[in-house]
């Protein structure tokens, strides 16, 4: 390979001035010269940060990627990117995760970096890292920072789906403020993010499914040393990456959003997957619409017996086989002969995977629930769609109908849901409006609203819900989320009013709002949309540019890659 073939010696292969200002600064880390010589340069995209507690063990994962690195002759470099913390971020982390693919973008583009190893963990930290390393397409691999261990509370495994019935509890004053703190500790207990099948384990999932990682890193406990192992194999990995030059964008083919769908379906998957892939692919170029998750959804039942959609947890499902096994259950449904990163094909990697224990991962023939992945539905309510995940929700709800108890907006919700004199019960549908990408602003997980405690007391567990808001992973019930267009975007969901009939189909993909054109019109003239003020820095731009759910809520100005372009010298 020679030199000129690397993207980093167009710095550090340079003579003169410029070539000693670029060499010199970092010969002060204590840098010997022959590692500006010709080695890749790997950069180590870090979201390490204390207040992202999901990956505030990512300093000691990173030492094992820059020991592959090295073993396979190769310059590490870790930088730091914009940590998104799920737990902590107000108002809420996705309203950041496109800053952060910003972040990620331009610091890969800017530097002196051959190839990228992405540490990803907390839900927004992949979709972020992924989509701006796709803007870029330099060889990239996802090292993921893997599940806590599955919690212990007064003798019976917790995980964090778990938070949504000790809330429920809590309020029925069967759960006692003491023993909610007790159970805090008991719960996280151990690095890592949620140890259910959440968004970001959905996340880890992606990629591997994607095959943007080495096979077993979606599953992998963090606590677990095989978790290092597979960092420090990603650190070698990378850099015969760089050497065959297999960028992003030959990986990333139609035919690997595919599988992903598939794969997501049959592990009961975090319905914010389908708002980051249709981000991903909008990024790398390829198309993709939501019309295609309920389309490669259909015929994949539920494989992976895992919460919120089973009973298990992300640690079972490694020691089960991990998602090679589960895979290779349903290989019949996967294109296996498309390349991923570690240069093996899709059918290479899955082959002879075992399922451990079929209480985890069940054979396309024993499969846990006929109903999984992401159901699709269209209607007047929703006319470019919403969607509901199947494998959470009730059976006995998938055909509803009844009348909207609305909430104008979160606060709206919080003052009122509680209030003893609100006109709900179990036949209603709750409509919550304002919570989506401009409406919050950031789409916020609050789509699986809490049950009034009357209804709770009367014994009430799921009811229909719908709002153009998001629902964590970690959630379940009979929930319509991502309704676009949404509220504030001036969709029809904007004047939905209480009383309204609204009608829930899924067998049929429909929801449909029982009012008429004329009365939606006349409601428009008594209570014209008005768009909301703008707002200064990134909140204001946020709002002025992001797109509708169905688009993946990217910037419309992100949309396609720009390359590795490298930037005139600045000396």
């Amino acid at each position: 390979m020679s030199e000129q073939k690397l993207r980093s010696q167009q710095w550090f292969g340079k003579t003169g001035k410029d070539g000693f200002i670029y060499r010199a600064w970092m010969k002060n880390q204590g840098i010997p010269d022959d590692y500006f010589q010709g080695k890749p340069v790997i950069g180590i995209c870090n979201t390490w940060s204390e207040l992202t507690p999901c990956n505030a063990h990512f300093r000691e994962l990173a030492e094992f990627v820059k020991k592959g690195v090295i073993e396979a002759g190769g310059f590490p470099v870790e930088f730091p990117v914009m940590s998104l913390g799920e737990t902590l971020i107000k108002p809420t982390a996705m309203l950041y995760r496109n800053l952060a693919s910003m972040d990620v973008e331009e610091s890969i583009r800017a530097n002196p970096i051959d190839g990228v190893v992405l540490m990803c963990g907390c839900d927004k930290t992949t979709p972020s890292l992924v989509m701006g390393a796709c803007s870029v397409d330099l060889p990239s691999l996802v090292i993921s920072g893997g599940p806590m261990m599955k919690g212990k509370f007064k003798g019976k495994e917790i995980g964090t789906s778990d938070v949504w019935r000790f809330a429920e509890a809590y309020k029925l004053g069967e759960l006692s403020q003491a023993e909610f703190i007790e159970a805090e500790a008991c719960m996280a207990r151990t690095p890592g993010h949620c140890a259910v099948m959440g968004t970001a384990s959905t996340m880890a999932t992606m990629v591997e499914a994607l095959g943007l990682s080495l096979p077993q890193n979606a599953a992998i406990p963090a606590a677990d040393v095989r978790r290092k192992v597979l960092a420090q194999q990603s650190g070698r990995r990378i850099v015969e990456m760089v050497k065959e030059d297999l960028k992003l964008s030959k990986v990333l083919n139609r035919q690997a959003f595919e599988n992903a769908i598939r794969v997501n379906a049959a592990t009961g998957g975090s319905t914010n997957f389908v708002i980051h892939l249709l981000a991903i692919a909008g990024r790398i170029g390829v198309e993709l619409d939501l019309d295609d998750f309920d389309k490669f959804s259909k015929q994949v039942p539920l494989l992976a017996n895992i919460q919120p959609s089973g009973v298990h947890f992300m640690e079972d499902l490694y020691y089960a086989g991990g998602l090679p096994a589960l895979m290779n259950q349903m290989k019949e449904f996967l294109h296996t002969d498309i390349i991923t990163v570690n240069g093996k094909t899709v059918g290479e990697n899955i082959a002879n995977t075992p399922i451990y224990d079929s209480n985890i991962i069940s054979t396309l023939e024993t499969a846990f629930k006929p109903d999984s992945g992401i159901a699709v539905v269209k209607g007047n309510l929703a006319p470019n769609g919403a969607v509901v995940k199947p494998s959470a929700a009730s059976p006995e709800l998938f055909k509803h109908r009844g009348k909207a108890v609305v909430f104008e907006n979160i606060e709206d919700y919080h003052a009122r849901v509680d209030d003893p004199n609100l006109d709900i019960d179990e036949t209603s549908v709750m409509v919550l409006k304002n919570v989506g990408p401009k409406g919050y602003p950031g789409m916020a997980e609050v789509g699986n609203m809490g049950i009034p405690k009357k209804l709770l007391e009367k014994g009430v567990k799921d009811m229909v819900r719908i709002s153009d808001g998001r629902m964590s992973g970690t959630g379940f019930g009979t929930v319509v989320l991502h309704v676009s267009p949404e509220s504030a975007a001036g969709g029809p969901l904007n004047w939905v009013q209480n009383g309204d009939y609204i009608s829930l189909d899924l067998d049929n993909r429909s929801i449909h709002w029982e009012v008429s054109d004329e009365e939606l019109e006349a409601r428009k003239l008594a209570q014209p949309f008005q768009a909301q003020a703008h707002i200064r820095g990134y909140v204001g731009l946020f709002i002025d540019r992001v797109s509708q759910a169905h688009e993946g809520a990217d910037f419309d100005f992100l949309k396609g890659g720009s390359g590795s372009v490298v930037t005139r010298d600045s000396h």
